[in-house]
């Protein structure tokens, strides 16, 4: 999250020892998700064990937390005609993403065919929430970019941090409003994560696969990609979202040039056999939105 001081960092994500900034400081802040050889979490690292690199050139950091910070999140799920054999459970697998809400998070409800549609509001309320799981519409097609689009659109007046969880079994098939290109250009500049979920589904003789720029828009801005093959692995494959969203180390450093470019970002673990998933660039200017 990039702030422009000084205004001040929410209270989850700074610790009663707050640097003080100079007036115009850009601080970038990269959550920062760590696994094992095993792809367990790794919970446990010190700040010393990490570095950032911006554009290949290492910085030091100015803020470390290894603590739980608050999402608002847009569960935005595919129910295209391809869903009808697999919808109850997916709608069963998002309810266990939902129950594993924290009292300070936020979500929004979204489905998405060849229309879009959102629940009311972002609410704590997970009885709620999942009934507005239950409730979401049938229709045919796949506007995958359009309703990432969407869900950015909705996000873009939310304080704090922010991510959206998309599923969906295909390709995008009648977006347009917006493309995988947009939609990762859009992230990075509104500092969104997303997480994709793919399922390779089969409906009647057509065999359908996850859209290729899933992974893409994952990697890009710092969130996970998992391509299913079986139904039976959606339940536990939104709870692993749910535990890797509030696992993630947050890391933050000044960038010492804002020349309104794009700048590679990259982290390292020094220890061996860990591997650091984080977003890949950050919008070094000094108009970024306070957070």
């Amino acid at each position: 999250m990039a702030v422009a001081l000084p205004f001040c960092l929410s209270v989850a994500m700074v610790a009663a020892q707050q640097p003080t900034f100079k007036s115009g400081t850009q601080v970038v802040s990269v959550f920062t998700t760590v696994t094992d050889a095993q792809k367990r979490l790794v919970p446990d690292l010190v700040q010393d064990d990490f570095e950032v690199l911006d554009n290949e050139k290492p910085q030091p950091l100015i803020l470390f937390e290894n603590k739980i910070q608050p999402i608002s999140v847009v569960v935005m799920l595919d129910t295209s005609g391809s869903m009808t054999l697999t919808i109850n459970l997916l709608k069963q697998a998002a309810e266990e993403f939902v129950a594993r809400l924290l009292p300070a998070d936020s979500a929004r409800i979204g489905a998405f065919n060849d229309k879009i549609q959102f629940n009311s509001r972002f609410m704590n309320d997970r009885d709620q929430l999942a009934t507005d799981i239950k409730n979401m519409d049938y229709g045919n097609g796949t506007r995958l970019w359009d309703a990432l689009g969407a869900s950015l659109d909705e996000l873009k007046d939310i304080d704090g941090r922010k991510v959206i969880l998309v599923f969906t079994d295909g390709d995008d098939t009648e977006s347009h409003n917006s493309s995988l290109g947009k939609v990762i250009e859009r992230a990075r500049v509104d500092e969104v994560m997303i997480y994709a979920i793919g399922l390779e589904s089969h409906y009647l003789t057509i065999t359908t696969k996850p859209d290729r720029g899933l992974r893409k828009v994952a990697d890009e801005t710092g969130g996970g990609y998992f391509e299913l093959t079986k139904t039976s692995e959606l339940s536990s494959t939104f709870t692993r979202v749910a535990q890797e969203l509030h696992s993630q180390y947050l890391l933050a450093f000044t960038p010492a040039m804002l020349d309104g470019k794009i700048h590679k970002l990259s982290v390292r673990v020094k220890k061996p056999g860990m591997n650091a998933r984080a977003r890949r660039s950050y919008l070094a200017g000094t108009d970024k939105p306070a957070a």
